[in-house]
């Protein structure tokens, strides 16, 4: 059993990396590995499978919802950032951007803010390195934010289904710790973002989504997040025999991998009902902060970075140093607070 888990972890943590075909149909992969686990877990049953079936409604209907919403006051929403960046002072603007994002995230889900992330960078038309700096700076607030709600993102729906929680458990568990680091991130984006503006800068196709790509991305975030609770059960007994005796400083270290694998994927393989709170903050820490540093990290890094042709040099060289630099600062957090 042990070493069919095992292949499967290998598979599902570098196949999507390495192989271009598993990467853009990785929704159907996680489905495929998430049976297969559970099924050589011998936990494949109705019980469970009712319980895929119900784990994505959630995110989903949020994702459908919000793109509809987008989709219709997209020109509104334009207008009111353009008419917002005017009469407020440029750095409390983006100050205010970054953490408006990470917040909401957690309620209209880390998709659609990074989609709203975009058309903000479209329309203040800045230079390339500051445009690049706003982006990544709220990617990492978003995909902090984001993971408050269970409707946020796939790694929060994950982390209460595995864990068996309500809705605001997260929220109460790492709030005190993603709340202020949202805040940080902001004034960064703030002291680092220049109001320089040029017409050299990202590019970005400004066309509004059809309904078809609408329901097509809900589609695929329930079939995701569906594979990933097969997942995270067949992988019960892996957790049980190498993780649950680890230290959480050593966990939340470990996590950094989250900066070239989504970090969803990560949470289903690694969370369990057995475990501590410190244990499960610390790897929830760990996979977040990380999950901003490469664009493969996290969802809200891959819409924003190929919407706006960001490649993963330009992202790396000031994402890496960002979360380094906060994965210390939460290292000693967790250090002395636990």
């Amino acid at each position: 059993m042990i070493l069919g888990l095992t292949i499967i972890l290998i598979l599902v943590l570098f196949l999507p990396f390495t192989v271009k075909k598993v990467e853009h149909n990785l929704e159907a992969f996680l489905f495929v590995m998430g049976l297969a686990a559970a099924f050589i877990s011998k936990v494949l049953d109705g019980k469970l499978f009712m319980k895929a079936l119900e784990d994505p409604i959630h995110i989903t209907l949020a994702v459908l919802i919000a793109g509809l919403l987008f989709k219709w006051l997209q020109k509104p929403i334009e207008n009111g950032i353009l008419g917002v960046s005017k009469a407020i002072p440029f750095r409390l603007f983006v100050a205010l951007t970054v953490i408006f994002l990470g917040l909401i995230s957690s309620v209209i889900t880390a998709i659609i803010a990074a989609i709203v992330l975009v058309v903000i960078v479209s329309v203040l038309k800045l230079d390339r390195q500051s445009e690049l700096r706003l982006v990544v700076l709220a990617c990492f607030s978003i995909g902090l934010g984001a993971a408050l709600t269970p409707i946020g993102e796939p790694l929060s729906t994950i982390a209460i289904s595995k864990l068996n929680e309500d809705f605001f458990y997260l929220l109460e568990l790492i709030g005190i710790d993603v709340i202020p680091a949202v805040t940080i991130f902001g004034i960064l984006a703030a002291i680092l973002v220049s109001p320089k503006q040029s017409d050299v800068g990202l590019s970005a196709q400004q066309n509004a989504e059809n309904y078809s790509e609408i329901i097509i991305r809900a589609v695929k975030i329930y079939l995701f997040v569906m594979g990933l609770t097969l997942l995270g059960a067949g992988f019960e007994p892996f957790i049980e025999k190498y993780l649950l005796g680890l230290s959480p400083l050593l966990l939340y270290w470990i996590n950094m991998i989250s900066a070239i694998l989504d970090n969803a994927t990560l949470a289903a393989a690694e969370i369990s009902p057995s475990m501590d709170e410190p244990t499960i903050k610390a790897i929830l820490l760990g996979l977040l902060i990380s999950g901003g540093m490469l664009i493969p990290g996290n969802i809200p890094n891959i819409i924003a970075a190929g919407k706006l042709n960001i490649t993963s040099r330009e992202w790396a060289r000031f994402g890496v140093p960002v979360g380094l630099i906060a994965m210390v600062v939460y290292f000693i957090v967790i250090l002395i607070f636990g």
